[in-house]
Protein backbone atom coordinates (compact mmCIF):
# COMPACT_ATOMS: atom_id res chain seq x y z
CA UNK A 1 0.00 0.00 0.00
CA UNK A 2 1.76 3.69 -1.25
CA UNK A 3 1.32 6.63 1.55
CA UNK A 4 -0.04 10.20 0.15
CA UNK A 5 2.04 12.40 0.84
CA UNK A 6 2.61 10.68 4.09
CA UNK A 7 0.33 8.93 6.80
CA UNK A 8 -1.01 10.77 9.48
CA UNK A 9 -1.09 9.13 12.48
CA UNK A 10 -4.24 9.45 14.57
CA UNK A 11 -4.58 8.32 18.10
CA UNK A 12 -7.57 6.22 19.49
CA UNK A 13 -8.80 5.96 22.93
CA UNK A 14 -11.27 3.58 24.56
CA UNK A 15 -15.10 4.42 24.13
CA UNK A 16 -15.83 1.26 26.40
CA UNK A 17 -15.38 -2.13 27.29
CA UNK A 18 -18.12 -5.02 27.86
CA UNK A 19 -19.03 -5.57 31.84
CA UNK A 20 -17.15 -8.41 32.92
CA UNK A 21 -21.22 -9.56 34.13
CA UNK A 22 -22.00 -9.88 30.62
CA UNK A 23 -18.74 -11.88 29.36
CA UNK A 24 -18.96 -15.54 29.09
CA UNK A 25 -16.01 -16.93 30.76
CA UNK A 26 -14.79 -20.45 29.94
CA UNK A 27 -17.34 -21.02 27.51
CA UNK A 28 -16.21 -23.06 24.30
CA UNK A 29 -18.58 -22.33 21.39
CA UNK A 30 -18.41 -24.01 17.99
CA UNK A 31 -17.73 -20.68 16.27
CA UNK A 32 -14.37 -21.05 18.73
CA UNK A 33 -13.40 -24.41 17.59
CA UNK A 34 -14.14 -23.54 14.09
CA UNK A 35 -12.31 -19.96 13.79
CA UNK A 36 -10.21 -19.74 17.25
CA UNK A 37 -8.48 -22.87 17.81
CA UNK A 38 -10.86 -23.65 20.63
CA UNK A 39 -10.16 -21.62 23.03
CA UNK A 40 -12.32 -20.36 25.35
CA UNK A 41 -13.54 -16.50 23.99
CA UNK A 42 -15.66 -14.39 26.79
CA UNK A 43 -16.68 -12.06 23.71
CA UNK A 44 -16.04 -11.53 20.12
CA UNK A 45 -18.14 -8.07 19.36
CA UNK A 46 -18.31 -6.67 15.46
CA UNK A 47 -20.63 -4.79 13.42
CA UNK A 48 -20.87 -1.37 15.01
CA UNK A 49 -23.98 -0.10 14.42
CA UNK A 50 -26.15 3.33 15.32
CA UNK A 51 -29.61 4.35 15.26
CA UNK A 52 -31.04 7.90 15.28
CA UNK A 53 -30.91 7.88 19.04
CA UNK A 54 -27.31 7.57 19.59
CA UNK A 55 -27.21 3.93 20.39
CA UNK A 56 -24.78 1.73 19.18
CA UNK A 57 -25.18 -1.89 18.28
CA UNK A 58 -23.14 -4.54 18.41
CA UNK A 59 -22.84 -8.31 17.92
CA UNK A 60 -21.14 -10.74 20.11
CA UNK A 61 -20.79 -13.94 17.44
CA UNK A 62 -19.94 -16.61 19.30
CA UNK A 63 -22.23 -16.20 21.87
CA UNK A 64 -25.20 -15.18 19.60
CA UNK A 65 -26.30 -12.26 21.11
CA UNK A 66 -27.19 -8.54 20.04
CA UNK A 67 -26.01 -5.76 22.07
CA UNK A 68 -27.27 -2.00 22.72
CA UNK A 69 -24.80 0.48 24.28
CA UNK A 70 -26.45 3.70 25.39
CA UNK A 71 -24.90 7.20 24.95
CA UNK A 72 -24.47 6.66 28.65
CA UNK A 73 -22.30 3.47 28.25
CA UNK A 74 -24.97 1.59 29.48
CA UNK A 75 -24.78 -2.31 28.21
CA UNK A 76 -27.96 -4.01 27.60
CA UNK A 77 -28.59 -7.87 25.61
CA UNK A 78 -31.39 -7.10 23.28
CA UNK A 79 -31.34 -10.68 21.36
CA UNK A 80 -29.63 -13.62 22.89
CA UNK A 81 -30.70 -16.59 20.14
CA UNK A 82 -29.58 -19.45 17.94
CA UNK A 83 -27.23 -18.26 15.77
CA UNK A 84 -23.23 -16.36 14.96
CA UNK A 85 -24.55 -12.70 13.93
CA UNK A 86 -21.34 -10.61 12.48
CA UNK A 87 -22.57 -7.51 10.76
CA UNK A 88 -25.45 -5.11 11.80
CA UNK A 89 -27.57 -2.68 9.18
CA UNK A 90 -30.35 -0.92 9.34
CA UNK A 91 -33.22 -1.21 6.67
CA UNK A 92 -36.22 0.88 6.04
CA UNK A 93 -38.68 -2.76 5.84
CA UNK A 94 -36.93 -4.88 8.36
CA UNK A 95 -35.56 -2.81 11.00
CA UNK A 96 -32.03 -4.20 11.93
CA UNK A 97 -30.81 -6.89 9.57
CA UNK A 98 -28.33 -9.42 10.81
CA UNK A 99 -25.52 -11.14 8.42
CA UNK A 100 -25.26 -14.37 10.72
CA UNK A 101 -22.51 -17.24 9.97
CA UNK A 102 -24.88 -20.05 11.30
CA UNK A 103 -28.55 -19.29 9.85
CA UNK A 104 -27.77 -16.61 6.77
CA UNK A 105 -29.72 -13.13 6.64
CA UNK A 106 -31.95 -12.35 9.83
CA UNK A 107 -33.82 -9.60 10.64
CA UNK A 108 -34.65 -7.91 14.54
CA UNK A 109 -37.35 -5.61 16.04
CA UNK A 110 -34.71 -4.46 18.55
CA UNK A 111 -37.32 -3.28 20.89
CA UNK A 112 -39.22 -6.96 21.29
CA UNK A 113 -35.84 -8.68 20.91
CA UNK A 114 -37.17 -10.49 18.01
CA UNK A 115 -35.36 -12.60 15.35
CA UNK A 116 -36.30 -14.05 12.24
CA UNK A 117 -34.95 -15.66 9.05
CA UNK A 118 -35.03 -12.85 6.15
CA UNK A 119 -32.88 -15.16 3.63
CA UNK A 120 -31.50 -18.25 4.98
CA UNK A 121 -30.97 -20.46 1.54
CA UNK A 122 -30.17 -20.08 -2.13
CA UNK A 123 -31.95 -22.36 -4.66
CA UNK A 124 -32.31 -24.74 -1.38
CA UNK A 125 -28.89 -24.66 -0.78
CA UNK A 126 -27.71 -23.10 2.57
CA UNK A 127 -25.19 -20.26 2.85
CA UNK A 128 -21.10 -21.25 3.05
CA UNK A 129 -21.17 -18.41 6.25
CA UNK A 130 -22.66 -15.01 5.61
CA UNK A 131 -20.21 -12.23 6.95
CA UNK A 132 -21.66 -8.59 6.62
CA UNK A 133 -23.93 -6.44 4.91
CA UNK A 134 -24.85 -3.30 3.87
CA UNK A 135 -28.23 -1.44 2.11
CA UNK A 136 -28.58 0.77 -0.40
CA UNK A 137 -30.93 3.73 -0.69
CA UNK A 138 -33.31 1.85 -2.89
CA UNK A 139 -33.58 -1.03 0.03
CA UNK A 140 -31.26 -3.49 -1.71
CA UNK A 141 -28.87 -5.54 0.39
CA UNK A 142 -25.38 -6.38 -0.08
CA UNK A 143 -24.27 -9.05 1.88
CA UNK A 144 -20.95 -11.28 1.58
CA UNK A 145 -20.75 -15.37 2.24
CA UNK A 146 -17.77 -15.77 3.46
CA UNK A 147 -17.55 -19.13 5.15
CA UNK A 148 -13.96 -20.65 5.51
CA UNK A 149 -12.79 -19.58 2.05
CA UNK A 150 -9.40 -18.34 1.27
CA UNK A 151 -6.31 -18.64 -1.13
CA UNK A 152 -6.83 -22.39 -0.86
CA UNK A 153 -10.57 -22.38 -1.46
CA UNK A 154 -11.51 -18.63 -3.41
CA UNK A 155 -15.17 -19.61 -3.60
CA UNK A 156 -16.71 -16.77 -1.69
CA UNK A 157 -19.36 -15.01 -2.56
CA UNK A 158 -21.09 -11.39 -2.95
CA UNK A 159 -24.48 -10.90 -3.68
CA UNK A 160 -27.20 -8.57 -3.63
CA UNK A 161 -30.80 -9.12 -2.38
CA UNK A 162 -32.88 -6.52 -4.34
CA UNK A 163 -35.83 -4.79 -2.64
CA UNK A 164 -38.08 -7.03 -5.14
CA UNK A 165 -36.85 -10.38 -3.68
CA UNK A 166 -34.23 -11.39 -6.64
CA UNK A 167 -31.09 -12.47 -5.24
CA UNK A 168 -28.46 -11.62 -7.50
CA UNK A 169 -24.57 -13.22 -7.13
CA UNK A 170 -22.32 -10.28 -7.99
CA UNK A 171 -18.82 -12.45 -7.23
CA UNK A 172 -18.27 -16.41 -6.95
CA UNK A 173 -14.61 -16.47 -6.76
CA UNK A 174 -13.63 -14.38 -3.38
CA UNK A 175 -10.67 -15.57 -1.33
CA UNK A 176 -12.67 -14.62 1.97
CA UNK A 177 -14.86 -11.75 1.19
CA UNK A 178 -16.06 -9.49 4.24
CA UNK A 179 -16.99 -6.27 5.02
CA UNK A 180 -18.47 -4.18 2.31
CA UNK A 181 -19.46 -0.53 1.61
CA UNK A 182 -21.00 1.18 -1.40
CA UNK A 183 -19.82 4.88 -2.45
CA UNK A 184 -21.68 7.89 -2.09
CA UNK A 185 -23.12 7.26 -5.94
CA UNK A 186 -23.86 3.40 -5.29
CA UNK A 187 -22.17 2.98 -8.33
CA UNK A 188 -19.00 0.98 -7.10
CA UNK A 189 -18.64 -1.80 -4.30
CA UNK A 190 -15.63 -1.70 -2.05
CA UNK A 191 -15.72 -5.68 -0.55
CA UNK A 192 -12.71 -6.59 2.38
CA UNK A 193 -11.37 -9.59 0.43
CA UNK A 194 -9.33 -10.91 3.73
CA UNK A 195 -7.28 -13.59 3.27
CA UNK A 196 -6.03 -11.94 -0.49
CA UNK A 197 -5.13 -9.06 2.33
CA UNK A 198 -6.95 -6.66 -0.23
CA UNK A 199 -9.69 -4.44 -1.17
CA UNK A 200 -11.61 -5.43 -4.35
CA UNK A 201 -13.57 -2.98 -6.38
CA UNK A 202 -16.32 -3.61 -7.71
CA UNK A 203 -18.17 -1.66 -10.74
CA UNK A 204 -22.14 -1.92 -10.89
CA UNK A 205 -23.48 -1.41 -13.72
CA UNK A 206 -26.78 -0.57 -15.28
CA UNK A 207 -28.41 -3.98 -15.80
CA UNK A 208 -27.38 -5.43 -12.32
CA UNK A 209 -24.46 -6.93 -13.29
CA UNK A 210 -20.71 -5.89 -12.36
CA UNK A 211 -17.37 -6.00 -14.29
CA UNK A 212 -13.72 -5.29 -14.48
CA UNK A 213 -13.34 -6.11 -10.76
CA UNK A 214 -10.10 -5.06 -9.38
CA UNK A 215 -7.78 -4.59 -6.10
CA UNK A 216 -7.93 -0.99 -4.81
CA UNK A 217 -5.46 -1.53 -2.18
CA UNK A 218 -3.28 -4.24 -1.19
CA UNK A 219 -2.40 -5.07 2.56
CA UNK A 220 0.01 -7.70 4.49
CA UNK A 221 0.13 -9.50 7.66
CA UNK A 222 -1.13 -12.73 8.82
CA UNK A 223 -4.78 -12.20 8.63
CA UNK A 224 -6.19 -8.79 6.18
CA UNK A 225 -8.87 -5.97 5.99
CA UNK A 226 -12.45 -6.67 8.09
CA UNK A 227 -14.75 -3.80 8.28
CA UNK A 228 -15.28 -0.85 5.82
CA UNK A 229 -16.91 2.71 5.78
CA UNK A 230 -16.82 6.22 4.01
CA UNK A 231 -16.64 9.87 4.71
CA UNK A 232 -18.23 12.41 2.75
CA UNK A 233 -14.99 13.00 1.23
CA UNK A 234 -15.07 9.42 -0.24
CA UNK A 235 -11.97 8.56 2.39
CA UNK A 236 -12.24 4.69 2.56
CA UNK A 237 -11.50 3.55 6.64
CA UNK A 238 -10.34 -0.23 6.88
CA UNK A 239 -10.38 -2.33 10.09
CA UNK A 240 -7.30 -4.68 9.86
CA UNK A 241 -7.88 -7.42 11.81
CA UNK A 242 -4.26 -8.61 12.66
CA UNK A 243 -2.26 -4.96 11.98
CA UNK A 244 -4.30 -2.94 14.87
CA UNK A 245 -5.07 -0.29 12.99
CA UNK A 246 -7.60 1.56 10.71
CA UNK A 247 -6.30 2.14 7.37
CA UNK A 248 -7.53 5.19 5.73
CA UNK A 249 -7.33 5.50 1.97
CA UNK A 250 -8.11 8.59 -0.50
CA UNK A 251 -10.71 7.91 -3.35
CA UNK A 252 -7.43 6.55 -5.47
CA UNK A 253 -6.35 3.73 -3.08
CA UNK A 254 -3.61 5.89 -1.63
CA UNK A 255 -3.13 5.38 2.41
CA UNK A 256 -3.08 9.11 3.85
CA UNK A 257 -3.98 8.19 7.57
CA UNK A 258 -3.54 5.35 10.08
CA UNK A 259 -5.90 5.14 12.99
CA UNK A 260 -3.60 3.33 15.89
CA UNK A 261 -5.39 0.76 18.44
CA UNK A 262 -4.85 1.86 22.12
CA UNK A 263 -6.05 -1.74 23.24
CA UNK A 264 -5.75 -4.71 21.09
CA UNK A 265 -4.40 -6.20 17.41
CA UNK A 266 -7.77 -7.93 16.44
CA UNK A 267 -9.55 -4.31 14.88
CA UNK A 268 -12.48 -6.20 13.23
CA UNK A 269 -14.89 -3.26 12.21
CA UNK A 270 -15.72 1.02 12.05
CA UNK A 271 -18.51 2.96 11.92
CA UNK A 272 -19.17 6.71 12.48
CA UNK A 273 -21.20 8.74 14.96
CA UNK A 274 -21.41 10.95 18.12
CA UNK A 275 -22.29 14.58 17.45
CA UNK A 276 -21.58 15.66 14.12
CA UNK A 277 -20.70 12.50 13.31
CA UNK A 278 -17.18 12.80 13.05
CA UNK A 279 -16.28 10.33 15.16
CA UNK A 280 -14.76 6.87 14.08
CA UNK A 281 -15.68 4.13 16.41
CA UNK A 282 -14.16 1.04 16.15
CA UNK A 283 -14.84 -3.01 17.41
CA UNK A 284 -11.50 -4.29 19.20
CA UNK A 285 -12.38 -7.76 19.37
CA UNK A 286 -9.86 -9.01 21.16
CA UNK A 287 -10.54 -6.93 24.03
CA UNK A 288 -14.21 -6.76 23.95
CA UNK A 289 -13.67 -2.85 23.50
CA UNK A 290 -15.27 0.36 21.58
CA UNK A 291 -12.69 2.61 20.73
CA UNK A 292 -13.00 5.98 19.41
CA UNK A 293 -10.79 8.65 17.33
CA UNK A 294 -11.84 12.11 16.12
CA UNK A 295 -11.78 12.31 12.17
CA UNK A 296 -11.87 16.12 10.39
CA UNK A 297 -14.74 14.63 8.41
CA UNK A 298 -18.41 13.15 8.80
CA UNK A 299 -19.21 9.79 7.74
CA UNK A 300 -20.89 9.32 4.56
Amino acid sequence: MSWYPAPRLVETSIHTAMPDALRKHGVVTEWSRANKGGAAIDCFIEGPCFDSRGNLYVVDIPHGRILRISPDLEWRVIADYDGEPNGLAWHPEHRLIIADYKNGVMKLDPERGDVQPLLTRRNSERFKGVNDLIVARNGDIYFTDQGQTGLHDPTGRVFRLTASGRLDCLIDNGPSPNGLVLDANEKVLFVAMTRDNAIWRLPLLGDGTTSKVGRFAQFYGISGPDGLTLDAQGNLFVAHASLGAVFVLNPHGEGIAKIESCAGRTITNVAFGGPGGQTLFITDSSSGSVLRADWSERGA
